[in-house]
């Protein structure tokens, strides 16, 4: 295919190059087009596939024209991307299409290609490692929030206060209306399920109690119709649930498990949150190189793996529609520094031979089962059908090419 290319830009990852294909490739491009259509078309007179081109382009001018047009882009992009040797990074796309009838076909092609990174100082950095202490304030929450997850309802007969559970019948009308009959709700009190004044409301009667009071709906009300209005509400309180935590003691720690004491309890928890500060402290070693390598090896980013990540997490976190704009905007900064992560972690692992292997992967399943208490055979079909093999691979690659720059770089 003869086509003129003329570079636009030429530098980074974006790319722009301008496009001309000549008038007579157009023209042979719609004859091809109109030979296709005639072939499974019936047009009055003829036999089927038997129609001069001349009187099917005429006929399907518009259509043969779009398929023509289709086919120039796509096999001019094709040309393009194999005589510049391009690698691309994602999807192309066509601006500035000019297609006039007789004319040449000229469009922009503004594309993106992946960056290549040459990662020529990935050593010699001096990185602190800062094993946060574990408090005594630290172990006591763990324990308390173990006190909640054993916690008890129990049905109290006195006011309801914050963070009860309440079973009420409530009923709300307008200035000058009756009040109707009410409906049935279970509210957690001070949790944001009810506007304040209907929790004061509430929180105004004991069990088996009814009380009707005037209530103003807060300003920031979700419903713009609603905000500022008062109404009247009337509250019948049914039944006051209260949270009762189990004592702190060596009772309580033999119920969760092989502890003989509190004092046992308490050393468990202590141990797992030290090893969680470790964790947490390997992790900020590992980014900090990172930190470095990128800072000593700039290189450009696809702006579209960014957005896509972005979007990604968007999706995770189930951000509105509403919002998602927003959110990809502030999350922007956060992805490109993970895409940074991931290409500097994949180009050591390609050029160092770092890559996991199928053995890798072997002894690592065999470790898993071994935990889990499965057959390994079954844990990796269990894995392969989840989509979670590939984690796994990326997982020993990344602990192979944070060993290789451990050994080439100084941790204080």
């Amino acid at each position: 295919m003869n086509i003129q290319v003329i570079p636009k830009q030429t530098e980074g990852v974006e790319r722009r190059l301008e496009i001309k294909v000549p008038a007579e490739e157009v023209r042979q491009a719609e004859e091809k087009a109109a030979r296709r259509y005639a072939s499974r078309v019936r047009i009055p007179g003829f036999r089927p596939g038997k129609a001069p081109p001349a009187v099917v382009l005429k006929r399907y001018a518009d259509a043969i024209r779009q398929e023509a047009l289709e086919s120039l882009v796509q096999a001019a992009y094709q040309k393009v991307v194999e005589s510049e040797q391009l690698k691309l990074a994602s999807q192309p796309h066509v601006h500035d299409l000019k297609f006039a009838e007789g004319e040449p076909l000229t469009f922009e092609l503004h594309l993106e290609v992946r960056p290549e990174i040459q990662l020529n100082r990935p050593h010699g950095f001096r990185v602190t490692r800062t094993v946060r202490p574990v408090t005594v304030e630290q172990v006591q929450e763990q324990l308390e929030a173990l006190r909640e997850q054993r916690a008890a309802l129990v049905p109290v007969a006195e006011k309801p206060r914050e963070h009860d559970l309440v079973t009420v019948v409530l009923a709300s009308a307008g200035a000058g209306e009756a009040v109707p009959e009410g409906k049935e709700y279970h509210l957690v009190l001070g949790a944001g399920q009810a506007i304040p004044g209907i929790e004061e409301l509430i929180m105004s009667v004991a069990p088996g109690e009814t009380v009707e009071r005037p209530v103003r709906w807060p300003d920031d009300f979700p419903d713009e119709t609603q905000r500022g209005v008062t109404k009247t509400v009337r509250v019948t309180l049914k039944e006051v649930k209260r949270k009762v935590l189990p004592e702190l003691d060596d009772a309580f720690a033999r119920e969760l498990g092989s502890f003989e004491s509190l004092e046992a309890l308490r050393q468990a928890v202590r141990s797992d949150l030290q090893k969680e500060a470790e964790r947490e402290a390997e992790a900020e070693v590992r980014q900090k190189l990172l930190d470095e390598i990128i800072g000593a090896n700039p290189f450009d980013v696809p702006p579209s793996w960014v957005s896509q990540l972005a979007n990604a997490y968007a999706e995770l976190y189930r951000v509105p529609e509403a919002e998602r704009e927003r959110f990809v905007s502030q999350f922007r900064p956060v992805a490109e520094r993970q895409v940074r992560r991931d290409l500097v972690i994949e180009t050591l692992a390609e050029r160092e031979g770092l890559a996991a292997t199928e053995a890798d992967l072997d002894r690592r399943i065999e470790e898993l089962a071994r935990q889990r208490g499965t057959d390994p055979a079954k844990l990796y079909t269990s894995l392969q059908k989840s989509g979670r093999l590939k984690e796994i691979e990326r997982g020993i690659t990344e602990e192979k090419v944070f060993a290789w720059l451990l050994e080439r770089n100084t941790v204080e």
